[in-house]
């Protein structure tokens, strides 16, 4: 889980693509950085993939859009005066880095309290059944992660009157895996192919989708425990 009382963290973009993490002992509610900082990309790397753009166009659904703000709104008005969807996007982009990277190295001790148990058991069957290709490709760099939205919301009690608020995040990312263009259930995997002085890098860009779950119920401690996981048929 990620402990999120008394801490936020605050995405910090340097040249070379290195981020770091800052931490404010004022604010609270929020994703619990990592305890270390991370290089997800060395300054050393090609300054070439410093020029690579990728640019999303889409057209928002207004009834969705409509709807997630009024979530919003219960959220901050009920649950969480301080909750921000754009601070809650950042630490869930995170999340999905460091998780993902976890997943296709099949540590899965130190998914332990990051990653829902039942969830967690079905992921370690999953991954162990995968080819190392597609175990690559589940990997993501945080600076390979091009677009990021949330998707669905929920707000719900138990029978018990226990509170939850669980928010779905959608993910685009690159990878350089050598991965079928098509999985075997059909889903179209895209290509992205970038081309430098005299060389040409072919790339996949690929999808996945994190459930982030809180307890909101008192004296719960403020903490996001991931609970689904899928990753554009590879991981579903």
């Amino acid at each position: 889980m990620f402990r999120t009382c008394r801490a936020v963290c605050h995405l910090i973009k340097r040249p070379g693509c290195y981020w770091s993490l800052r931490l404010s002992a004022e604010k609270r509610n929020r994703f619990v950085p990592l305890e270390w900082s991370r290089h997800y990309c060395s300054q050393g790397d090609d300054i070439s993939k410093n020029k690579q753009k990728v640019v999303v166009v889409g057209i928002p659904n207004p009834f969705i859009w409509f709807r997630t703000r009024i979530y919003y709104f219960l959220i901050r008005a009920y649950f969480d005066q301080e909750f921000r969807i754009d601070e809650f996007s950042d630490g869930a982009k995170q999340a999905f880095a460091h998780v993902s990277k976890l997943l296709s190295q099949c540590k899965f001790e130190a998914l332990d309290g990051l990653v829902a148990n039942d969830l967690l058991e079905k992921i370690k069957e999953k991954c162990r059944l995968l080819p190392t290709n597609h175990l690559q490709a589940l990997a993501a760099d945080l600076c390979d992660i091009m677009y990021s939205t949330p998707g669905d919301i929920g707000i719900y009690y138990d029978d018990n009157g226990r509170k939850f608020v669980s928010i779905l995040m959608r993910f685009w990312y690159l990878t350089s895996a050598h991965i079928p263009e098509e999985t075997p259930e059909g889903s179209k995997v895209f290509q992205v192919m970038f081309k430098d002085e005299g060389s040409i890098e072919t790339r996949k860009l690929i999808t996945a989708n994190y459930e982030f779950q809180r307890e909101f119920t008192q004296g719960v401690a403020p903490d996001w425990t991931i609970t689904r996981i899928e990753h554009s048929r590879l991981l579903d």
